[in-house]
């Protein structure tokens, strides 16, 4: 579980050092078994800081993209399947956190100590719960 991982500070020793993008995707591809190598895990560094942006989190994002790379067969206009998922996910989330905006959610939640876990933590948590549905189907 991704949620396990985090709650237990993956990412965060100085050698890993993951943004909240890399700690969903790299440990999705772990407890998932995605089968992403280490170059294709390197995207998730561009979703970091709200997409270099501060606009869609980038835990949100990566959790999307691990949704799509479960749940998608070929391409993304096959059917409205993953589309559902990927929508409960962020309905999920915004309903819990109250935006999926970086910038607004680091000024309620991020804190000196731990950073953006408790965001990273909730993403985490909405995924587990999908997926492990999903895959029981």
């Amino acid at each position: 579980m991704i949620s396990e991982l985090i709650k237990n500070d993956f990412g965060i020793e100085e050698k890993e050092d993951y943004s909240c993008s890399e700690k969903i995707l790299y440990g999705a591809n772990g407890e998932y078994d995605l089968g992403l190598d280490k170059e294709s895990l390197k995207m998730a560094a561009g979703l970091s800081g709200g997409v270099c942006s501060g606009k869609l989190c980038g835990a949100v994002s990566a959790s999307s993209m691990v949704l799509a790379k479960l749940f998608i067969k070929d391409r993304a206009h096959e059917g409205d399947y993953c589309k559902g998922l990927i929508n409960e996910f962020v309905t999920r989330f915004e309903s819990d956190m109250n935006t999926t905006n970086c910038i607004k959610l680091k000024e309620e939640f991020k804190t000196e100590e731990h950073g953006c876990k408790a965001i990273v933590l909730k993403a985490a948590e909405i995924l587990d719960e999908i997926v492990l549905r999903e895959q029981r189907v």
